[in-house]
């Protein structure tokens, strides 16, 4: 299969290396993996700040890019809840190549009818389903049974896992105080797992967590679940 990977702006920027996971991941599944470099933003962030006008040219682009791909797979909930609920709507000729948008739990499991990727990861994870994942894509346990499968992993349930971290974007900066209290609450429940990882859909929450238990001084990495199947040990 064509495979097309839709990096997102988080990771193409901050995270290169949970790319890097996704291709490792498709390619030792036997699938050949394109970027096409014309891919930019999804427009997410315009759409959602009330900047429609901005996220037009923006979806058009996506479609352009992809277009020709079996299928465009990204690491991330957000992005692609994006694509397949906003695109169509902002650029009606963009509806096909919304549909063969996927998040990677999404590809692995329904797609490609795989849950044991053969992945080794021995230490103790918790897992935090993000809001887009969650809600928009209705991702459900996706993400935790491609984990359940990985050998000599310890995996923790997340108590009030389906509570929003308080990222949302632009949120955090202009709720500011409730988005601190709302990242508090999780990493308090982040921290009583005894977790030594916690694991989500998208790396922009992970950032967010991570920040949080980075200056609580708590010994828990975070890391996106696409990094496990991967292999991060290697």
């Amino acid at each position: 299969m064509r495979i097309g990977l839709f990096i997102t702006c988080v990771n193409d920027l901050l995270y290169p290396g949970t790319g890097r996971a996704v291709v490792r991941l498709l390619e030792r599944l036997g699938h050949r993996v394109g970027f096409p470099l014309e891919q930019t933003c999804c427009g997410q962030m315009h759409h959602n700040s009330g900047y429609r006008d901005l996220a037009v040219p923006l979806a058009r682009r996506f479609a352009a890019a992809f277009r020709g791909y079996n299928a465009i797979v990204a690491p991330s909930g957000s992005c692609v809840a994006m694509v397949r609920d906003v695109h169509p709507r902002l650029v009606p000729e963009a509806a096909g190549t919304a549909a063969r948008t996927y998040e990677l739990s999404e590809f692995l499991i329904d797609v490609l009818g795989v849950t044991d990727v053969g992945a080794r990861f021995p230490h103790r994870v918790t897992y935090h389903p993000s809001c887009h994942g969650l809600r928009l894509l209705r991702l459900g346990d996706r993400p935790l049974r491609l984990l359940r499968a990985v050998r000599d992993i310890e995996l923790v349930e997340l108590p009030g896992a389906e509570e929003c971290c308080g990222f949302g974007g632009t949120f955090a900066v202009k709720n500011a105080d409730v988005s601190g209290a709302m990242l508090a609450d999780k990493c308090a429940a982040i921290r009583a797992t005894g977790a030594e990882y916690v694991t989500a859909a998208d790396n922009s929450c992970l950032t967010h967590i991570g920040g949080g238990l980075s200056r609580l001084g708590a010994p828990v990495t975070a890391v996106h679940y696409a990094e496990i199947l991967a292999g991060r040990d290697a």
